[in-house]
């Protein structure tokens, strides 16, 4: 039998080729050659059909031929080419029964008995069990309900534990920290695994977007790896995770910022106390030639010794150029020289989340952890607990996901076919005597074959808005326990005239924001959407109007357009 495998192998790699055997897996090659050489196989006609229809669909899907017809050209030269070396056995004879046979002689002549159909006829529910429905129901809603609480209290817990960042005058010169690596991590909420035993490297200067779907566990991970939750990150990293504007108080937008340099200001307030401690005693000193200490203690060296430590602190830190450079990063973020003088509870919660940005940029941490970024230069993609690197922008992910989607669907439906061709071959000579060592050759080659997994598809989202006039009836919006879709199922069941939405896709994945998009478009009411989301806009609404200088008028354009007038 060995032989007669090797001989085969040997055929198949004359017909196919080296360089087309060597591309595909070394066990679909394996069976390939097995099949042919089985003692029992049936070659038919020597123009190969009985190759084809074992082996035509196998051979297409892994590439081994280009096409049906060349499939079919392949086979009639492996029968020639087996048939010289004697593979090829001609088929014998049929012999004819010299008379007819009852295929049912000798067998009783009874009818077999019908099976009996039983039909259940449920008896209608009382008052007392559809209550006990009802109680067990709203059971139910009440523990969905405290589990929700019990994530936010968790999300809660996690954000208070966030290590405090601020301006770190340490590192002289910039960060020594460049690539960062963790290795075979897991991120875990409250008992459900997120991500699950994954590696992934940030390469020093890159931009990375990490998108998936609403509860995959993205803002979960950022925490984690905020918190230095994750073996592989540094301890000296600085780590900065900006996802809540800052709070509204008296405090102004340029002094806002420039808290974030804990060490100047503090050193500024240090030199402000020293000073009037000097006044002070200067003062008492003209009054009383004999005072030269004050209430605490300190003489005037010892001020002026310290005064002199902190001037030369602060011009080591270049704290003479801190307000300039933060009143730069918020002149970046359309803050003018009035608007960066306003307390920040006279912003509204988008310019506070600008404030928090520029706060992040002033710190210039080693890593900046973004909700929502408009601008990288790689995808990490976060699907299935697992984390997919893809160079370039959203749109080049796009494409490339989509050839891996494909490739992986192909792959996936060859292995299948290549495992469903040896199984059924050991399914149906697992007890015969004679093919013993041709089964256990299937079940090593079946076990050595990859495993290639299936294309997982998303669930597709769907936002239905319905007018007063359309009957009432159920409906259903994925992940109810987002803050936003909750909004959207209270939009449902109130049916109203016209939509008042505000930011509506905050907090919504790319995929939620399409389907919001394509509910928008088939809605019959109005809409009024505050939003500075471009994609939305251009794809739901009809007309854009602008506030301006505390008017509200129409714009005579395009959302490119708008921006474009903008920047000039």
């Amino acid at each position: 039998m060995a032989a007669l495998v090797a001989t085969s192998m040997g055929v198949v790699r004359e017909v196919l080729g080296d360089s087309v055997v060597d591309e595909v897996d070394e066990p679909i090659v394996d069976y390939i050659a097995n099949v042919l050489a089985d003692q029992d196989f049936d070659f038919g006609p020597p123009d190969g059909h009985g190759i084809f229809d074992a082996l035509g669909e196998l051979l297409i899907d892994a590439r081994c031929v280009y096409d049906r017809e060349h499939c079919l050209e392949v086979c009639a030269k492996l029968c020639e080419k087996l048939g010289s070396h004697g593979i090829v056995k001609p088929k014998q004879a049929v012999r004819s029964l010299a008379a007819p046979l009852r295929m049912n002689a000798g067998m009783e002549e009874e009818k077999a008995p019908k099976k009996t159909e039983y039909i259940f006829d449920a008896p209608p529910l009382s008052s007392r069990d559809k209550a006990k429905i009802e109680r067990n129901k709203r059971k139910e809603d009440r523990q969905r309900e405290a589990q929700y609480e019990m994530h936010v209290a968790e999300m809660e817990a996690l954000r208070a534990g966030m290590p405090p960042v601020y301006v770190n005058h340490s590192n002289v010169g910039g960060s020594t920290i460049r690539d960062i690596h963790m290795q075979n991590f897991s991120v875990t909420v409250g008992g459900r695994d997120l991500i699950q035993d994954q590696t992934l490297t940030l390469a020093f200067g890159r931009h990375y977007g990490l998108i998936g779907r609403n509860g995959t566990g993205k803002t979960s991970l950022l925490r984690a790896m905020a918190q230095h939750a994750i073996d592989g990150i540094p301890r000296n990293c600085q780590i900065l995770h900006v996802e809540q504007e800052v709070t509204g108080d008296d405090t102004t937008a340029l002094q806002c910022v420039l808290n974030a340099d804990v060490e100047r200001v503090q050193l500024m307030q240090e030199e402000a106390r020293l000073g009037q401690q000097l006044k002070d005693l200067e003062d008492e000193t003209e009054s009383n030639q004999s005072v030269d200490k004050i209430k605490d203690g300190l003489d005037k060296d010892a001020i002026g010794k310290r005064l002199e430590e902190i001037y030369k602190r602060l011009e080591y830190i270049d704290a003479d150029a801190a307000e300039a450079r933060a009143a730069s990063i918020l002149a970046g973020l359309s803050f003018t020289p009035e608007m960066q003088l306003k307390n920040t509870k006279a912003f509204s919660g988008g310019w506070r989340m600008r404030i928090a940005l520029a706060r992040a940029l002033f710190i210039e941490p080693d890593l900046l952890l973004l909700d929502e970024p408009t601008v990288v230069t790689d995808i990490l993609h976060l699907h299935g607990k697992k984390l997919h690197a893809y160079k370039g922008d959203y749109d080049t992910f796009e494409r490339t996901r989509e050839e891996h989607l494909k490739n992986q669907m192909k792959a996936f439906e060859t292995n299948e076919k290549a495992r469903g061709h040896m199984q059924e071959f050991i399914d149906k000579f697992r007890y015969n005597a004679k093919r013993a060592l041709l089964v256990q050759s299937r079940i090593k080659a079946l076990e050595r074959m990859e495993h290639v997994d299936a294309v997982v598809s998303d669930p597709d989202y769907k936002f239905e808005f319905p007018t007063p006039e359309d009957r009432p009836g159920p409906q259903s919006l994925a992940s109810g326990g987002q803050k936003s879709r909750v909004a959207f199922a209270k939009i449902t069941f109130k049916k109203p005239h016209i939509i008042l939405l505000d930011e509506p896709s905050n907090h919504l994945d790319l995929d939620a924001v399409e389907a919001l998009i394509q509910g928008l478009l088939i809605f019959q009411g109005g809409v009024l959407m505050v939003s500075h989301d471009e994609h939305l806009i251009t794809g739901s609404v009809d007309e854009l109007w602008a506030v301006t200088d505390g008017k509200v008028g129409p714009f005579r354009g395009t959302f490119k357009e708008y921006k474009k007038m903008l920047t000039t």
